[in-house]
């Protein structure tokens, strides 16, 4: 017999084991409560507003980018007619200074410093003038 807790007469009970073949596993899984819809809405307009504000910086890069891109050409164009300038400025001295060759050649006479030239009077309009070019040509 055995002693339990100072008591012989009681027949301890054979301890019950589980076989180890089933367990039954509690497994403690925690849901978040789905979303209100008064935030899902805050949400979807604070990515509406997101992407609007990306869209109009995006927008104004881009136009800024075309800016830069007509000043670029435009300077190109700039130095293009600066050089074209130099070269007819160059042209122009170099006509400037071979007209006198050109009229004494063609038959001019310079006159004297204290000769006196009388040039006609003639009125002539624009359009005679050209009739006149036009018929001299001919």
């Amino acid at each position: 017999m055995a002693y339990t807790r100072g008591n012989l007469a009681v027949k301890p009970k054979p301890i019950e084991r589980v076989s180890p073949g089933y367990r039954e596993q509690t497994k403690v899984i925690t849901r978040r409560a789905p979303l209100p819809m008064k935030e899902k809405m805050l949400y979807l307009l604070t990515v509406v507003v997101c992407v609007a504000v990306a869209g109009l910086v995006i927008s104004r890069y881009a136009n800024i980018y075309d800016l830069n891109k007509q000043s670029e050409k435009l300077s190109v164009e700039i130095r293009k007619n600066q050089l074209l300038s130099t070269q007819m400025e160059v042209k122009r001295e170099t006509l400037k200074n071979s007209i006198l060759a050109t009229a004494i050649k063609d038959g001019y006479v310079e006159p004297s410093e204290h000769e006196t030239v009388y040039v006609p009077r003639t009125t002539i309009t624009p359009e005679k003038e050209i009739s006149d070019v036009d018929s001299a040509q001919k």
